[in-house]
């Protein structure tokens, strides 16, 4: 088994003395309506650990906040109207008692978890594929499970015979020209490449988010058998808590990348492939689950359209559930275009991706960084199209934060 390095950083929450001048900010929404706003700031220089209250209205309301290489986060709570500001005072010292989201490695895999309920699960160890399968089919980092918050497991991994290269949330290129060569990382039955954890990982607990950050290397198969490393990624996944009497939660899908060669790489034009990828669990069906994208079109005339958002939503033997999959303004092509199943496609089920280079190539030079950036809602029973385009309207168009 290949050997790595794993670090874990837990922000512990100990009890401390609170002996410091308050620094007073303000939180503006702008023209958007927002609810359950997630708000990041930067921390100013020396203020350490800190906690948080909101004032208003002559009382002092505490907030569940983290801190991490100098950003400040929180969850602004409820409806903030269009043109409000929000007052908040920081003062340096630690929130009492154990955090209350948290990543836990156990076995092979990570799990970050809410007051014990599970989110999601990153596998940083090989699994194996089902007996019997080309051993070519083992992987390691993705994310399977991913839980609704009532319990439906809303991804699948080796789901048949046909796409045992099919990994929850995974995000291979698929068509790519790689120092003369064409290679696929996506469809590892052809053995010209695949994706690997690349031996790091980092953790992180705390009051308002808790995740990981995760290596990757895109490897490259010579004819000869040699590999070589194409492209290293970096995954940074951060989960919120959840919200509305525990029906929606949302977390961050950030994928930082840069060609590992001198000669750089081009991910080809292709009908799938990189960006965000997403292998529905099985009970999502033609006749069981819908799409609904932010331009209106359903599973019948999503595919090669663009959106801002996509919603998935299905009914499951143990209920009804699903995942809201939003798109940064700054994505590369954005609104980036999309690959949806047809109906037909083996008995129903759903591939959905979140494709970058389905109209245009990209190429990628050595010594940049590239990024792509995600935020996912998961929810038990349904949300409305309102409320979808209303969560894309604030992670895209983030509230301001002035310090006074």
């Amino acid at each position: 088994m290949k050997k790595f390095r794993l670090s874990i950083t837990l922000l512990l929450f100990m009890y401390t003395p609170i002996q410091a001048q308050t620094i007073r900010l303000a939180v503006k929404a702008g023209d958007i309506t927002r609810y359950n706003s997630i708000v990041y700031a930067t921390l100013p220089e020396g203020a350490g650990e800190v906690t948080m209250e909101e004032v208003g209205n002559g009382k002092r309301i505490p907030v569940n906040v983290s801190v991490h290489n100098g950003q400040l986060c929180w969850m602004m709570t409820g409806t903030t109207q269009a043109g409000a500001e929000r007052v908040y005072d920081l003062k340096k010292g630690h929130a009492p008692g154990a955090p209350l989201l948290k990543a836990v490695t156990q076995s092979g895999h990570l799990l970050l978890e809410e007051k014990q309920s599970p989110i999601l699960q990153y596998n940083y160890e090989t699994v194996a594929a089902p007996a019997g399968k080309d051993t070519v089919y083992n992987r390691s980092g993705f994310i399977h499970p991913l839980w609704a918050p009532n319990g439906v497991i809303l991804t699948n991994i080796f789901p048949n015979a046909g796409h045992l290269h099919h990994m929850g949330i995974w995000n291979p290129w698929t068509h790519t020209l790689f120092e003369g060569r064409e290679t696929d990382f996506w469809n590892v039955q052809k053995k010209e490449g695949k994706v690997r954890f690349a031996g790091h990982l980092e953790t992180f607990s705390g009051n308002a988010w808790c995740g990981f950050s995760a290596q990757q290397d895109h490897i490259a198969f010579g004819k000869d058998g040699t590999e070589k490393t194409a492209i290293t990624e970096t995954w940074l996944v951060k989960a919120y808590p959840a919200t509305d009497k525990g029906s929606r939660r949302q977390w961050d899908f950030t994928s930082t990348f840069t060609p590992a060669s001198p000669n750089g790489i081009t991910l080809l034009q292709y009908r799938y492939g990189g960006g965000f990828g997403l292998r529905t669990t099985a009970d999502f069906t033609a006749n069981t689950s819908q799409v609904l994208t932010s331009e209106g079109n359903t599973r019948r005339n999503a595919d090669s359209t663009r959106a801002r958002w996509v919603k998935i939503s299905g009914t499951t033997p143990k209920g009804k559930a699903g995942l809201l999959i939003m798109s940064d303004p700054d994505n590369f092509d954005s609104p980036e275009p999309l690959r949806v199943w047809p109906e037909d496609a083996e008995g129903g089920e759903l591939m959905f991706n979140y494709t970058p280079t389905r109209m245009k190539p990209w190429q990628l030079y050595a010594g940049s960084r590239y990024q792509l950036k995600y935020r996912i809602m998961v929810f038990s029973g349904d949300i409305t199209a309102e409320e979808a385009e209303a969560a894309w309207q604030d992670y895209a168009h983030p509230p301001q934060v002035s310090y006074r």
